[in-house]
């Protein structure tokens, strides 16, 4: 696995945010000796919906903005290259008991804009929409036997948030022998500890953590 850099203390910055722009620009982690192959891969864009990315949402979250170009562009890329591409999407049923609500509030109901992939990400026809109930892309749902079908080898995983649902996706699809890549600039946690520690055990354990560019680069060479 690849080597990591001495990690300065997030108070040895000017601020938060200066920290925020380096972690997130992958410079924390060197990964200069470790190849970016994208072996028959699948971009899944995970919960990128209106309850956690649009003003107004149950729990919207400001910083997931920041992932809508970097992601815009995979999705481009992905498109241009007829590589499989798939909106994961938390969905909830608005007239049973959901045991997620006991730790989080009602969010992403079925049929409601909540439950919306945002505009600035519309799917485009013929690209699937996969609904999940619990933190995991892969949990209770067919996503496996979907990227099987496909002979998916590699799954670049993004959305938010980058603590939960990514992390969950990302380590079950690790788990089921997948290569994993989960792009910096294409995440957002709900903290700057969380992003950090997160993105850290991913790249340690999981998978490969570099930018967007990085990937479209592997991907269109």
């Amino acid at each position: 696995m690849t080597d990591i850099k001495e990690m300065k203390n997030i108070n040895e910055y000017e601020s938060a945010e200066a920290f925020y722009k380096e972690y997130t620009e992958g410079a924390i982690y060197d990964q200069q000796d470790v190849e970016l192959s994208l072996e028959k891969p699948a971009l899944l864009v995970v919960d990128m919906l209106n309850d956690f990315c649009t003003p107004g949402g149950v729990m919207y979250m400001e910083k997931a903005a920041e992932t809508y170009e970097p992601i815009q562009n995979l999705l481009k890329a992905f498109r241009e290259t007829n590589n499989c591409i798939i909106f994961i999407k938390d969905q909830h049923r608005a007239d049973q008991y959901d045991s997620e609500f006991d730790k989080r509030p009602k969010h992403c109901i079925e049929g409601t804009w909540g439950a919306n992939v945002i505009d600035e990400l519309a799917p485009e026809k013929g690209e699937m929409e996969l609904i999940k109930r619990r933190f995991s892309g892969f949990y209770q749902t067919d996503l496996d036997l979907v990227l099987r079908e496909r002979d998916i080898k590699t799954l670049v995983v993004t959305g938010v948030m980058t603590n939960v649902c990514v992390a969950a996706t990302a380590q079950d699809g690790f788990f089921r022998n997948y290569n994993i890549i989960v792009p910096t600039d294409t995440c957002r946690a709900n903290s700057f500890r969380e992003q950090e520690s997160t993105l850290y055990n991913i790249t340690q354990n999981v998978g490969l953590t570099p930018t967007s560019d990085e990937v479209i680069k592997a991907l269109t060479k």
